[in-house]
Protein backbone atom coordinates (compact mmCIF):
# COMPACT_ATOMS: atom_id res chain seq x y z
CA UNK A 1 0.00 0.00 0.00
CA UNK A 2 2.50 2.45 1.00
CA UNK A 3 4.68 1.61 -2.21
CA UNK A 4 1.50 2.32 -4.49
CA UNK A 5 1.18 5.95 -2.98
CA UNK A 6 4.61 6.69 -3.22
CA UNK A 7 4.38 6.08 -7.14
CA UNK A 8 1.01 8.04 -7.14
CA UNK A 9 2.66 11.02 -5.32
CA UNK A 10 5.64 10.89 -7.45
CA UNK A 11 3.29 10.82 -10.57
CA UNK A 12 1.10 13.31 -9.33
CA UNK A 13 4.29 15.42 -8.63
CA UNK A 14 5.84 14.24 -12.04
CA UNK A 15 2.21 15.74 -13.74
CA UNK A 16 2.27 18.59 -11.72
CA UNK A 17 5.60 19.61 -12.64
CA UNK A 18 4.94 19.28 -16.47
CA UNK A 19 1.87 21.50 -16.18
CA UNK A 20 3.53 24.16 -14.90
CA UNK A 21 5.85 24.47 -17.81
CA UNK A 22 3.17 23.87 -20.43
CA UNK A 23 2.18 26.57 -22.28
CA UNK A 24 0.22 26.84 -25.86
CA UNK A 25 2.07 27.85 -28.78
CA UNK A 26 1.30 31.17 -30.40
CA UNK A 27 -0.30 30.00 -32.83
CA UNK A 28 -2.68 28.20 -30.18
CA UNK A 29 -2.89 31.16 -28.66
CA UNK A 30 -4.34 33.29 -31.29
CA UNK A 31 -7.12 30.81 -32.43
CA UNK A 32 -8.21 30.43 -28.56
CA UNK A 33 -8.49 34.32 -28.43
CA UNK A 34 -9.99 34.27 -31.89
CA UNK A 35 -12.75 31.88 -31.13
CA UNK A 36 -15.92 34.45 -31.09
CA UNK A 37 -14.60 35.74 -34.48
CA UNK A 38 -16.78 33.91 -37.02
CA UNK A 39 -13.88 33.90 -40.08
CA UNK A 40 -10.44 34.85 -40.14
CA UNK A 41 -6.83 34.24 -41.45
CA UNK A 42 -3.18 34.16 -40.03
CA UNK A 43 -0.38 35.32 -42.17
CA UNK A 44 2.88 34.84 -40.67
CA UNK A 45 3.35 38.82 -41.49
CA UNK A 46 7.70 38.73 -40.14
CA UNK A 47 10.45 36.55 -38.72
CA UNK A 48 13.78 37.31 -37.06
CA UNK A 49 16.30 35.15 -35.38
CA UNK A 50 18.39 36.83 -32.21
CA UNK A 51 21.37 36.06 -30.33
CA UNK A 52 24.36 34.09 -31.29
CA UNK A 53 25.53 31.06 -29.18
CA UNK A 54 21.79 30.49 -27.63
CA UNK A 55 19.23 31.58 -30.20
CA UNK A 56 15.86 32.77 -29.85
CA UNK A 57 13.31 32.83 -32.78
CA UNK A 58 10.23 35.05 -33.24
CA UNK A 59 7.32 35.78 -35.57
CA UNK A 60 5.22 38.49 -35.98
CA UNK A 61 1.31 37.77 -37.30
CA UNK A 62 -1.50 39.71 -39.34
CA UNK A 63 -4.86 39.07 -38.40
CA UNK A 64 -7.80 39.32 -41.08
CA UNK A 65 -11.04 39.27 -38.83
CA UNK A 66 -14.39 39.03 -40.84
CA UNK A 67 -17.47 39.69 -38.78
CA UNK A 68 -21.40 39.85 -40.04
CA UNK A 69 -22.46 42.80 -40.83
CA UNK A 70 -18.93 44.86 -40.51
CA UNK A 71 -16.13 45.40 -42.53
CA UNK A 72 -13.01 43.09 -42.55
CA UNK A 73 -10.67 44.10 -39.89
CA UNK A 74 -6.94 43.61 -39.95
CA UNK A 75 -3.86 43.94 -37.24
CA UNK A 76 -0.40 43.15 -36.40
CA UNK A 77 0.43 41.70 -33.44
CA UNK A 78 3.57 42.53 -31.16
CA UNK A 79 6.55 40.08 -31.54
CA UNK A 80 6.38 36.99 -30.02
CA UNK A 81 9.29 33.96 -28.98
CA UNK A 82 8.38 30.89 -30.91
CA UNK A 83 10.08 27.48 -30.69
CA UNK A 84 13.00 26.35 -32.58
CA UNK A 85 10.45 23.80 -34.09
CA UNK A 86 7.68 26.19 -35.26
CA UNK A 87 10.29 28.71 -36.94
CA UNK A 88 11.51 25.55 -38.71
CA UNK A 89 8.24 24.62 -39.45
CA UNK A 90 7.28 27.21 -40.88
CA UNK A 91 10.93 29.08 -42.41
CA UNK A 92 9.46 28.73 -46.02
CA UNK A 93 6.18 30.01 -45.11
CA UNK A 94 6.65 34.24 -45.16
CA UNK A 95 3.57 35.95 -45.96
CA UNK A 96 1.70 33.11 -46.12
CA UNK A 97 -2.04 31.82 -44.41
CA UNK A 98 -0.78 29.93 -41.52
CA UNK A 99 -4.32 29.46 -40.28
CA UNK A 100 -7.84 30.32 -41.38
CA UNK A 101 -11.33 29.70 -40.15
CA UNK A 102 -14.48 29.70 -42.60
CA UNK A 103 -17.86 30.84 -41.03
CA UNK A 104 -18.45 27.22 -40.73
CA UNK A 105 -16.12 26.94 -37.99
CA UNK A 106 -13.73 24.83 -39.86
CA UNK A 107 -10.23 25.75 -39.24
CA UNK A 108 -7.07 25.15 -42.16
CA UNK A 109 -3.73 25.05 -40.55
CA UNK A 110 -1.75 24.22 -44.05
CA UNK A 111 -0.16 27.17 -45.24
CA UNK A 112 -1.56 28.46 -48.40
CA UNK A 113 -0.97 32.01 -50.08
CA UNK A 114 -2.98 34.61 -48.14
CA UNK A 115 -6.86 33.78 -48.78
CA UNK A 116 -6.51 30.30 -50.63
CA UNK A 117 -7.43 28.70 -47.75
CA UNK A 118 -11.34 29.54 -46.73
CA UNK A 119 -12.22 32.74 -48.85
CA UNK A 120 -10.57 33.02 -52.54
CA UNK A 121 -12.84 30.63 -54.51
CA UNK A 122 -15.63 30.90 -51.74
CA UNK A 123 -18.60 32.27 -53.56
CA UNK A 124 -20.10 33.99 -50.29
CA UNK A 125 -17.34 36.71 -50.88
CA UNK A 126 -17.23 37.12 -54.56
CA UNK A 127 -16.69 35.44 -58.07
CA UNK A 128 -15.03 34.31 -61.00
CA UNK A 129 -14.34 36.91 -63.99
CA UNK A 130 -13.20 36.87 -67.41
CA UNK A 131 -10.49 39.37 -68.61
CA UNK A 132 -8.86 39.02 -71.79
CA UNK A 133 -9.54 35.42 -71.93
CA UNK A 134 -7.86 34.93 -68.13
CA UNK A 135 -10.53 34.43 -65.61
CA UNK A 136 -9.46 35.92 -62.23
CA UNK A 137 -11.27 35.90 -59.03
CA UNK A 138 -13.11 38.76 -57.76
CA UNK A 139 -14.26 39.90 -54.20
CA UNK A 140 -17.46 41.61 -53.89
CA UNK A 141 -17.83 45.07 -53.15
CA UNK A 142 -18.96 44.30 -49.47
CA UNK A 143 -15.73 42.01 -49.55
CA UNK A 144 -13.37 44.46 -51.44
CA UNK A 145 -10.86 45.23 -48.80
CA UNK A 146 -10.21 41.75 -48.45
CA UNK A 147 -8.09 42.34 -52.18
CA UNK A 148 -5.97 44.71 -50.40
CA UNK A 149 -5.78 43.33 -47.02
CA UNK A 150 -4.47 40.13 -48.79
CA UNK A 151 -2.01 42.01 -51.48
CA UNK A 152 -4.22 40.40 -54.17
CA UNK A 153 -4.07 43.64 -56.70
CA UNK A 154 -0.06 42.85 -56.58
CA UNK A 155 -0.39 38.83 -57.58
CA UNK A 156 -4.55 38.87 -58.89
CA UNK A 157 -5.34 35.05 -58.28
CA UNK A 158 -5.55 33.36 -61.85
CA UNK A 159 -8.29 30.38 -61.61
CA UNK A 160 -5.43 28.09 -63.22
CA UNK A 161 -3.37 28.42 -60.08
CA UNK A 162 -6.04 27.95 -57.55
CA UNK A 163 -7.60 24.97 -59.22
CA UNK A 164 -3.99 23.40 -59.23
CA UNK A 165 -3.87 24.42 -55.08
CA UNK A 166 -7.36 23.08 -54.56
CA UNK A 167 -6.50 19.75 -56.62
CA UNK A 168 -2.99 19.13 -55.43
CA UNK A 169 -2.09 20.77 -52.17
CA UNK A 170 -5.13 21.98 -50.24
CA UNK A 171 -4.90 20.70 -46.74
CA UNK A 172 -2.38 18.18 -47.77
CA UNK A 173 0.99 20.69 -48.22
CA UNK A 174 1.48 24.45 -48.42
CA UNK A 175 1.19 25.76 -52.15
CA UNK A 176 3.87 28.46 -53.08
CA UNK A 177 3.07 28.99 -56.83
CA UNK A 178 4.87 28.67 -59.87
CA UNK A 179 8.00 27.17 -59.80
CA UNK A 180 9.28 27.81 -63.17
CA UNK A 181 11.99 29.72 -64.88
CA UNK A 182 10.86 33.03 -62.79
CA UNK A 183 10.89 30.75 -59.20
CA UNK A 184 8.22 30.24 -56.55
CA UNK A 185 5.23 33.09 -56.13
CA UNK A 186 4.47 33.26 -52.41
CA UNK A 187 6.14 32.02 -49.30
CA UNK A 188 9.87 33.07 -48.20
CA UNK A 189 11.98 33.83 -50.97
CA UNK A 190 8.89 34.18 -53.77
CA UNK A 191 8.43 36.87 -55.80
CA UNK A 192 4.95 37.94 -54.01
CA UNK A 193 6.83 37.86 -50.68
CA UNK A 194 9.66 40.39 -51.65
CA UNK A 195 7.56 43.17 -53.24
CA UNK A 196 4.58 43.12 -50.63
CA UNK A 197 7.14 42.73 -47.91
CA UNK A 198 10.19 44.21 -48.90
CA UNK A 199 10.92 46.19 -45.88
CA UNK A 200 10.49 43.24 -43.22
CA UNK A 201 13.38 42.44 -40.85
CA UNK A 202 13.35 39.37 -42.28
CA UNK A 203 13.80 40.81 -46.03
CA UNK A 204 16.28 43.28 -44.70
CA UNK A 205 18.81 40.83 -43.31
CA UNK A 206 21.51 39.70 -45.64
CA UNK A 207 21.70 36.12 -47.85
CA UNK A 208 24.55 34.97 -45.37
CA UNK A 209 22.72 35.44 -42.52
CA UNK A 210 19.12 33.70 -43.65
CA UNK A 211 21.41 30.65 -45.03
CA UNK A 212 23.12 30.21 -41.49
CA UNK A 213 19.65 30.32 -40.25
CA UNK A 214 18.27 28.29 -42.09
CA UNK A 215 21.29 25.66 -42.21
CA UNK A 216 21.21 25.91 -38.00
CA UNK A 217 17.59 24.89 -38.05
CA UNK A 218 17.41 22.00 -40.32
CA UNK A 219 20.39 20.74 -38.92
CA UNK A 220 18.69 20.75 -34.91
CA UNK A 221 15.82 18.25 -36.34
CA UNK A 222 13.40 19.12 -34.04
CA UNK A 223 9.80 19.06 -35.06
CA UNK A 224 6.68 21.22 -34.05
CA UNK A 225 4.48 19.15 -31.76
CA UNK A 226 1.50 22.69 -31.50
CA UNK A 227 3.20 23.72 -27.93
CA UNK A 228 5.88 25.06 -26.04
CA UNK A 229 6.54 28.15 -23.65
CA UNK A 230 6.26 31.67 -25.54
CA UNK A 231 7.22 35.19 -24.71
CA UNK A 232 6.03 38.18 -26.64
CA UNK A 233 7.74 41.17 -27.14
CA UNK A 234 6.70 45.07 -28.85
CA UNK A 235 8.03 46.37 -31.61
CA UNK A 236 10.41 45.49 -34.62
CA UNK A 237 13.82 45.21 -34.60
CA UNK A 238 16.43 43.37 -36.52
CA UNK A 239 20.37 42.46 -36.10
Amino acid sequence: MIRKLAVFTLLAFVLTSCGNDFEKSPLDNLIRDLSDVPAYSIILHDMNVEGTVFEDYYHQYEIIEIKKGEAPEKRLTDWVQVPEALFSKHIDDMGMELVSKSEDGKLTKTAAPPGYNNFVGNEQYGQWVERNGTSFWEFYGQYMFLNSMFNLATYPVRRSYYDTYRTDYWGRKPYYGSTGSGGRIFGTGGSYTRQVYSGSSWNRQSSSFKDKVRNSVSRSGTRYNGSSSTRSRGGGFGK
